[in-house]
Formats: C-alpha cells, sequence, structure tokens
C-alpha cells in the first residue's frame, strides 16, 4: 500500500532524504500536507511514524481514527473518510529529523499541482507545520494559480514532538478547523 521512493529505511545524517508516495483515496476531499517524513517515520515506512508524534492522536479526535490501530487500518480510516496525505517536498538533505535542518537550496517540491489534477473534488489542503506552510509557498503555490480559487488552504500547528511550545489542546483546537 505504501511505497517510499528510497532504497534503505535507514537514513545517514545529512543525507538526500525522499518522502513517500502520496496516500490518495478515490474522491479525496482534504489533502493534509507535511514538509518531509523524520527518520523514524522513514525506518517505521509509515506516515507519521515517530511515537510521540500527535497527527494520530489528533486523528482519533476529529476524526474517529483510532490511533491505536493497526497502521494499515488507520490509513483505511482515513481514506475511506476522503482524507489524502502527502508531503510538500519530495526530497531535501535534511541531517537528523527536525524541519530547521532541511538545507533550503535542495528542496524538490512533490507535484501538487498533478495532484489536483487527479482530485479535482478537492475542498481543503492542510499544511502540517510551519516548514510545511512555507514550503508550500516557495515551491507550489507559484505554480498553481487559479487552480486554488475553490480550495481553502489551511495552516496548522506541527504536530511533531519538536513542536512542544504549542500546547496539545492550542494544536487541537486549530485542528478542528478541518472539521468545518
Amino acid at each position: 500500500m505504501l511505497k517510499a521512493r528510497q532504497e534503505s529505511a535507514f537514513v545517514p545524517c545529512g543525507a538526500l532524504v525522499e518522502s513517500f508516495a502520496p496516500l490518495e483515496p478515490p474522491g479525496a476531499r482534504l489533502l493534509i500536507l507535511g514538509s518531509m517524513p523524520g527518520i523514524a517515520s522513514l525506518r517505521a515506512q509509515q506516515y507519521y511514524g515517530h511515537p510521540r508524534n500527535q497527527f494520530w492522536p489528533m486523528m482519533e479526535t476529529l476524526f474517529g481514527v483510532p490511533a491505536s490501530a493497526a497502521y494499515a487500518e488507520r490509513i483505511a480510516g482515513l481514506q475511506a473518510q476522503g482524507i489524502a496525505l502527502w508531503d510538500v517536498l519530495r526530497a531535501c538533505e535534511r541531517p537528523g529529523s527536525l524541519d530547521s535542518s532541511i538545507v533550503r537550496g535542495s528542496e524538490q517540491a512533490n507535484d501538487i499541482a498533478g495532484f489536483l489534477d487527479r482530485h479535482p473534488q478537492l475542498k481543503v489542503i492542510a499544511l502540517n507545520g510551519g516548514t510545511a506552510r512555507d514550503a508550500f509557498r516557495r515551491h507550489v503555490l507559484p505554480m498553481l494559480g487559479e487552480r486554488l480559487s475553490a480550495i481553502k488552504l489551511i495552516a496548522l500547528p506541527s504536530t511533531s514532538p519538536a513542536n512542544a511550545s504549542v500546547s496539545a489542546a492550542a494544536k487541537r483546537a486549530a485542528w478542528a478547523a478541518l472539521l468545518e
């Protein structure tokens, strides 16, 4: 179901890292874009695979997808609700897992325009964290133009454990915008 573009799940420090293929159910209405999977996610070959990432508990709170379910069941639960997952960046150089360590000149964007062509019914793009938001603005927004006229963009606080300055309650309140 999930195929990573990389040859190995082990990522050497400073290596070029590549994102996963999109998880895109037919009829996707919501696309949640992260920046780039961290080392724990790459090793697990799972979106939001770090055990302290709040993404899956957030999906349980908002959409009833049990965070404790097996990964395939969580993905199926999101897809049944028309929720797609991907990352803004296709590849980048990044020593470690922190978004702040991404080497800006190495960033390569995913084909979000192609995703929108495949999913003309998409209503919302949610950007998980400031790095996803900023990379989207730099690399994707200039290429989309009028394609976004009917799509709502929502910038959300990162669910990453590195984003400890925002409380869980504040994150839940912000992410609740996806229910509107």
